[in-house]
């Protein structure tokens, strides 16, 4: 089966791509002939073949039409079985709504029905996507993602899928035994974090939509001097940094930037926050878990979906500050045994293998 599967080129700190970059692994392991049709110069995959896009850098509005307008001509010049997109384009047979939908993140952020030229084009091509002339088979990665595009698209339930996404359980596992030890006071030391204090991680872009205003109100409600945050991503720092002077939390806050080596951090974490206003699943809840570290997560992120409330994390219902810092009292206090092993169970289902192999099954289906 030859499949085209057009995305962005995938970056070591961002999660969509670093998904993408895991299922493309992991298809072509399968024997798939697969062709990623991307702007850049994507880093490696065994066995994948790339093909080149050429998509204006800038300014937003440019960069949206070409790359829909290059994979529609790239796709035409193809013979393939499946076309498979990540991103919002004029061509597939299948659409994976990684990033849920453009009009359920504005609702979500306050913004309306979104404002200017770019947010009106994102609407446009998404209304094109979910409607009956469009993909054929739309992905969700979570249920809150296909209950989202059904009842704002009004997609019948039937052409949406949830395939979840896979996390590389080599690459993220629990610290064990003296290595493991060594592994997270050396992971402290490097952020200068205490070796005895109680670290809550927060790692994810995006910091406003990712909920981590409300995350430093709560620690500053919470009033514990062993509380340190460990705040790893990609954005400007400059109004957070001053919220947590204002609550006395500054020397407590480690701002690590984005990072390549993000499972050396969950290494020093105690529990990662991702308190989300808007999140269709994000991989960190399978990384940290897989990593053995308790997640508290929020009612509007899909990744809500593999916690249990006292076993392997927690779920607040609101992203404001009263209920995060209950939660975080919850999760302060370890249960017998420890948070490692059930967090880890909890995830190990959740692989490449499994990922492609659902995939697969949806490109069989319409290959028929």
């Amino acid at each position: 089966m030859r499949l085209a599967l057009i995305c962005r080129p995938w970056s070591f700190h961002g999660g969509v791509e670093t998904a993408t970059a895991g299922l493309l692994g992991e298809l072509v392991r399968r024997g798939l002939d697969v062709e990623a049709l991307t702007p850049g110069t994507p880093p490696p995959v065994p066995g994948l073949r790339v093909r080149r896009l050429a998509v204006l850098g800038a300014p937003s509005l440019l960069r949206l039409f070409s790359l829909a307008l290059a994979g529609r001509r790239a796709v035409a010049s193809g013979r393939y079985d499946v076309v498979q997109s990540h991103e919002r384009v004029w061509s597939q047979d299948v659409y994976r709504a990684g990033e849920g939908t453009h009009r359920g993140y504005l609702g979500a952020m306050g913004r309306g029905a979104g404002r200017g030229p770019y947010h009106r084009a994102v609407l446009a091509l998404e209304r094109r996507i979910f409607s009956l002339a469009g993909a054929r088979e739309v992905v969700a990665i979570s249920r809150l993602g296909k209950r989202e595009i059904e009842r704002l698209y009004g997609t019948p339930p039937e052409r949406v899928t949830v395939i979840y996404n896979g996390v590389d359980l080599a690459r993220f596992r629990p610290p064990g035994g003296s290595d493991g030890a060594r592994g997270r006071g050396a992971a402290r030391a490097a952020l200068g974090v205490p070796p005895d204090a109680w670290t809550v991680g927060f790692v994810g872009s995006g910091f406003e939509r990712k909920g981590l205003g409300p995350l430093l109100d709560a620690l500053g409600r919470l009033g514990d001097p062993r509380a340190w945050l460990v705040v790893a991503g990609k954005g400007a720092i400059g109004p957070y940094q001053e919220q947590a002077t204002r609550l006395g939390l500054g020397r407590r806050v480690v701002w690590a930037g984005p990072r390549p080596d993000v499972e050396r951090l969950y290494a020093a974490f105690d529990l990662l926050a991702l308190p989300a206003r808007y999140e269709p699943f994000g991989n960190v809840h399978l990384e940290a878990l897989a990593s053995g570290v308790p997640v508290l997560t929020s009612v509007h992120a899909g990744g809500a979906e593999v916690i249990r409330p006292g076993a392997n994390g927690w779920i607040v219902d609101a992203v404001a500050a009263e209920p995060i810092a209950r939660g975080l009292a919850a999760l302060r206090e370890a249960p017998a045994g420890g948070w490692s092993t059930p967090a880890r169970a909890s995830v190990e289902g959740f692989t490449y293998a499994a990922q492609a192999r659902a995939f697969t099954g949806v490109y069989r289906r319409l290959v028929r």
